[in-house]
């Protein structure tokens, strides 16, 4: 009975399945071929919806013609996948577009998608397909062709230029090569070119520019050379229909071509970050429709063109890093659709016009790195779209309006600094509710900072360092810091160099949790640091060096786990470093010189592992634990004008990417160190004003690094090693007040040393120049006994 019923479902099967058209079947088994090749689907739309169950005609992303039910359209687009991309795809054989843009599909391009004849469109775009395009790929029908974003390499198939129907050819975002063959102008259908950011090298043809049809060149981001001819644009076939011309970031040279201005329905044109040369030419202010023009990071000189007025749609200018001169145009107020302006690192002078009130559309504006003049125009400041203003390292002058941030809404970024403005720093700049920063450094602002900055809640980078900024009394707190604790996004804080005065408020250690610099030195800062800074526990830098800070450091700071750079040089603290220093495992950069610290280092130190400069000089330390000499991978040591007592170790040896050295005006005693000579990066040496003994080791002439050697002012003894000659870098080198003796080396550096480098020592001798006598010579032409007087016949 079983086999009779098997019998029955195998004949039902096959009359299912010759009612299925056999060319039916084909592209079902291929795309069930795709499906299969599909690794990676994290919303399971292919692997649910794919189903046999249901016509594959309504399966999500293909599209059937109505009378032969066979797949015309294939639209996978954004969908997360990834996979392979299989050969069967190559018998949908009535497909006529097929779009899988925007996923991870890999591999190969396979070949048989050559059978696809009926294609028009085919958009692979954002994949990491990788190889070279397969030369036999191109159907006679093709339209569209976008490969863009993915891996493809080798060069473009010639192939290609037989395909006449073509209109987009997308290839940007790859890693083809070679030159652009003039055989493109086959391509006589061709609208959109884009060939940017592979790697193609070589000149562009004249070819290219007499191509009526084409709307949109971009070759930006190649290695494209050679000067654009006047010959080369447009001199017969204008494309009359060029709307995008991009040109940026290759190796092109020479001066822009004046006759650009031919391409009349020019939108956007992009010469930037090439080698152009001579002067903008006011041609192209000709331009009316442009909307986004780019010369910036080339080598033009000359002023910018008053017709620059003509330009009446420019919405985007960029002149940056250049080499331009003369006064910003006031022409430049007739552009009313600007919305950016990029005029950053030139020589431009004068003041800034008031007619750039007039661009009201204003998003953007940076003219930093000039010799701009005068004060910023009081109409500057009613851009409501304002999102960046950049006008630093300039020559403005004058005061801030007192209603600067009143008509400023959307503005993020603001950079004043490096200018000669002055004035208070007016409260309604935090109005400017948007700011995320404010930098108004090194300038002349005075009085008090306003504690109004606190409502800035966007606020991530205030600095207000190098300028005359005053507390309200020399023994008050800072305030203005409790008020920036309303600002939890707050990463970085500076506001050095101001003769503040006053404390560091209790409230401190309320700041923001997101504050990675506080940058307070030179400020003449009183009081003891607050045990609550121990709750900035994201600081990377934490500088309060020249200031008055008193007491001890507080063993909170140990729980600054981020801390990478700390400095508290130059200011009256006192005690002990406490041991809850040496919790701080990414601690870099440490200098607490100038202080009054006392006792012994501390031994833990050696767990700090990360260190690399620690500046201890000028205190009152004593001894140096024996653990410190494991830290090998510090780079400059100073323990100079210290308490310092015994001997150095052999471990020294210990230190060898070292490069400073200074354990100068301590009492250590005892010989060198042979050890130090397998310093080898060790370039600046000091033990001056010690009382060091015996000899200069002979093998200091290996430290072939060293520049610098200063062992003055001990009580070595012994001669200075002739191996010194040696050390070709040798700039400074002092052994005065010590007991030598014997002559003074006069080869390599030697010959460029004064006297003053071996004053006051015991029996040195060697040339009248060095203030010493003359060393004694043994007279080897003295009389000899002849052979008889010795007995000898």
């Amino acid at each position: 009975m079983g086999s009779v019923v098997a019998f029955l479902l195998l004949i039902r099967c096959l009359i299912v399945c010759l009612a299925i058209p056999h060319t039916n079947l084909t592209d079902e088994l291929a795309l069930l071929s795709l499906k299969k090749h599909i690794t990676f689907d994290p919303g399971n739309i292919v692997a649910k919806n794919w189903s046999t169950a249901t016509s594959f005609c309504n399966w999500i992303g293909v599209s059937c013609s109505a009378d032969h039910q066979r797949v015309t359209s294939l639209n996978l687009s954004s969908m997360k996948l990834a996979g392979n991309l299989p050969p069967q795809v190559g018998n949908l054989s009535f497909l006529f577009s097929i779009n899988l843009s925007n996923n991870s599909f890999h591999g190969y391009l396979p070949h048989e998608l050559t059978h696809l004849h009926r294609l028009k469109y085919m958009n692979l775009a954002y994949n990491s397909f990788g190889g070279d395009i397969p030369s036999s790929w191109f159907t006679p029908q093709l339209q569209h062709l976008f490969l863009a974003n993915n891996s493809l390499r080798g060069y473009i198939p010639s192939s290609l230029f037989n395909v006449t129907s073509l209109e987009t050819l997308n290839l940007g975002g790859n890693f083809i090569g070679g030159n652009i063959s003039e055989e493109i102008r086959n391509l006589s259908n061709l609208k959109i070119l884009d060939l940017g950011q592979n790697q193609f090298s070589g000149v562009i043809f004249p070819i290219l520019f007499n191509m009526s049809s084409l709307q949109l060149i971009n070759l930006r981001d190649n290695s494209l050379s050679g000067n654009l001819q006047v010959d080369m644009i447009m001199n017969s076939n204008i494309p009359s229909a060029l709307e995008v011309l991009n040109l940026g970031s290759n190796h092109l040279h020479g001066r822009i071509p004046s006759n650009l201005h031919k391409c009349t329905e020019l939108r956007v044109l992009n010469l930037e970050s090439n080698r152009f040369t001579g002067s903008i030419p006011k041609e192209i202010c000709a331009l009316t429709k442009l909307k986004e023009l780019y010369l910036g990071k080339n080598n033009l000189t000359g002023q910018i063109p008053d017709d620059i007025a003509r330009l009446v749609s420019l919405e985007k200018l960029g002149l940056e890093v250049n080499r331009l001169n003369g006064h910003i145009p006031q022409q430049i107020g007739n552009c009313t659709y600007l919305m950016e302006i990029h005029m950053q690192n030139n020589n431009l002078t004068g003041a800034i016009p008031n007619q750039i009130g007039n661009l009201h559309a204003l998003q953007e504006l940076d003219l930093a790195f000039n010799n701009i003049t005068g004060s910023i125009p009081s109409t500057f400041f009613n851009f409501s779209l304002l999102r960046k203003v950049n006008m630093a390292y300039n020559y403005l002058s004058g005061h801030l309006p007192s209603n600067t941030g009143f008509r400023l809404p959307n503005l993020e970024e603001l950079y004043l600094e490096r200018n000669e403005l002055s004035g208070p720093i007016p409260d309604s700049i935090s109005n400017a509710s948007k700011l995320i920063v404010l930098d108004l450094s090194s300038n002349s602002f005075s009085g008090t900072v306003p504690d109004s900055l606190g409502t800035l809640r966007n606020l991530q980078k205030l600095n207000l360092a190098e300028n005359v900024l005053t507390s309200k009394s020399l023994h008050s707190e800072l305030s203005f810091l409790s008020s920036l604790s309303k600002c939890r996004s707050l990463a970085y804080l500076r506001f050095n160099g101001n003769p503040l005065g006053g404390r560091l408020p209790v409230s401190i250690g309320n700041l923001s949790e997101s504050l990675e610099e506080l940058y307070a030195f030179d400020c003449r800062i009183t009081g003891n640091i607050p045990r609550g800074i121990g709750n900035l526990s994201n600081l990377i830098g934490l500088i309060l060096q020249q200031n008055e800070l008193t007491g001890a450091i507080p063993r909170e700071i140990g729980r600054l786990k981020h801390l990478q750079d700390f400095s508290l040089a130059s200011n009256k603290l006192r005690g002990h470093i406490p041991d809850e220093i040496c919790h701080l495992e990414r601690l870099s950069y440490l200098y607490l010189l100038e202080n009054g610290f006392s006792g012994s280092l501390p031994a833990c130190l050696s767990n700090i592992t990360s260190l690399r400069e620690l500046y201890l000089g000028s205190n009152r330390f004593t001894s140096i634990p024996s653990t410190f000499w494991s830290l090998k991978d510090l780079l400059q040591i100073n323990l100079s004008f210290n308490s310092l007592t015994g001997t150095l170790p052999l471990e020294i040896g210990n230190l060898k990417v070292v490069t400073i050295i200074d354990f100068s005006s301590n009492q250590l005693s005892g010989d060198i160190p042979t050890s130090i000579t397998g310093l080898q990066n060790l370039a600046h040496f000091s033990l001056s004003d010690n009382r060091m003994q015996g000899p200069i080791p002979s093998s200091f002439g290996d430290l072939v690094s060293l520049e610098f050697l200063d062992l003055s002012s001990n009580n070595l003894s012994g001669a200075i090693p002739k191996s010194l000659e040696k050390l070709v870098h040798l700039k400074t080198f002092n052994v005065s007040f010590n007991r030598l003796q014997g002559e003074i080396p006069d080869r390599g550096s030697f010959a460029n040393f004064s006297s003053r480098s071996f004053m006051d020592n015991e029996a040195l001798c060697g040339p009248i120049r060095m203030q010493v006598p003359p060393c004694k010579s043994i007279n080897i032409h003295r009389k000899s006994k002849r052979p008889h007087e010795f007995g000898i016949r």
